[in-house]
């Protein structure tokens, strides 16, 4: 299986947070998972970090490759279909960073590891 995951999930994991449940846990660690990490969740983590809405995301900013590399996971950079995908979806939804990872997970056929319910107005495959 190849997974992608919400900024959420990515942050869990590098901190080992107990919110991450035990099935998004077994997926990410299972070594026969592909596990990706799309450009989107470095650009949002900034963002939010700079609003003050992530204070503890300071180190995921400035290791986010680190972070990423550590584990073995794979960047998925954002590419011009994955931006027309995602702007026109037309769901009300207006979060860009969810767009862009629901229109990933269902160009790419990646399972989104999420617990945000925002991903069932995309029809995204969730796993959480």
């Amino acid at each position: 299986m190849r997974v992608l995951l919400d900024t959420h999930a990515f942050l869990w994991w590098v901190t080992d947070d107990s919110r991450l449940s035990a099935a998004a846990r077994a997926a990410i660690g299972d070594e026969e998972n592909g596990v990706l990490i799309s450009a989107a969740t470095a650009w949002e983590i900034a963002t939010k970090h700079r609003l003050g809405k992530l204070g503890e995301a300071a180190g995921a900013v400035a290791r986010f490759r680190e972070l990423v590399a550590a584990d073995g996971f794979e960047h998925l950079p954002v590419s011009y279909f994955h931006a027309l995908k995602a702007g026109s979806y037309p769901s009300t939804h207006r979060d860009p960073f969810d767009r862009m990872l629901a229109a990933q997970s269902e160009l790419e056929r990646l399972t989104l590891v999420t617990r945000d319910p925002a991903f069932d107005d995309f029809g995204t495959q969730t796993l959480w």
